[in-house]
């Protein structure tokens, strides 16, 4: 995909990765809309920030009209990366804490989906990017809700691209390993420079987005080569 003048939605773009992809999609040409509920505070003509709580339907629906309003009801790239998660035993989950994990990971995929897919579809052209986990591909100790939740992250995006690639709609579940963000301010980990960066995670998942039609990235797994460090 030729990334100039392309409209792109990025949930969870205040910061991290999702920030990082928007700065780049930037650079690429592209016209992005930001959603979240902060503000990332990009400045660039070609960016726009809609307050939305992904985890609300109407809020989702409200930004995408909002979107296809200003781009002539276009729309070619979904980059779903809002997620979070909680640490500890399953027992001691909240109800509140495993509740908002699936609404933020799982369901604010559905919503997106629901909304893009219809005009991609029209257009026989687009690209929905889910961002997953290491935590989608196997099970850790103490991080129960979050696995779970990037686990159906990874069927919902494989029942996805084999439902839409007729209709010219790429579809690609990315895999990151321990990323350099506030992802872990619910935990005892501290982050580190051992970890991916966000920017390099971005620009894996643009180098996806620009590959040629007819070829298609189902699954990007990445993970750091040394998380803990070089050998002591």
């Amino acid at each position: 995909m030729d990334l100039q003048d392309k409209v792109a939605v990025i949930t969870g773009a205040s910061k991290g990765i999702g920030k990082a992809i928007a700065l780049q999609l930037l650079d690429k040409g592209a016209s992005v809309f930001g959603l979240s509920r902060s503000n990332p505070e990009i400045e660039h003509q070609n960016f726009e920030f809609i307050k939305t709580d992904v985890r609300s339907f109407e809020e989702v629906r409200s930004a995408f009209q909002h979107v296809f309003r200003s781009s002539n009801d276009q729309i070619h790239i979904v980059i779903n990366n809002a997620g979070l998660g909680y640490f500890g035993y399953i027992e001691d989950h909240t109800l509140e804490q495993w509740h908002t994990m699936y609404e933020t990971n799982v369901n604010s995929i559905f919503y997106t989906s629901k909304l893009a897919v219809p005009v991609m579809k029209q257009q026989q052209y687009g690209h929905i990017v889910n961002i997953a986990s290491t935590a989608g591909l196997e099970g850790y100790p103490q991080v129960s809700g979050y696995c779970g939740s990037k686990f159906a992250v990874k069927g919902i995006s494989q029942s996805m691209y084999k439902e839409m690639r007729d209709d010219r709609i790429k579809v690609t579940c990315v895999y990151p390993g321990s990323v350099k963000t506030d992802f872990f301010r619910n935990s005892n980990i501290d982050p580190h420079d051992y970890m991916l960066m966000p920017e390099d995670v971005a620009e894996m998942i643009v180098w996806a987005l620009e590959s040629p039609d007819n070829f298609h990235q189902v699954n990007l797994e990445v993970r750091p080569l040394q998380p803990k460090g070089p050998k002591k």
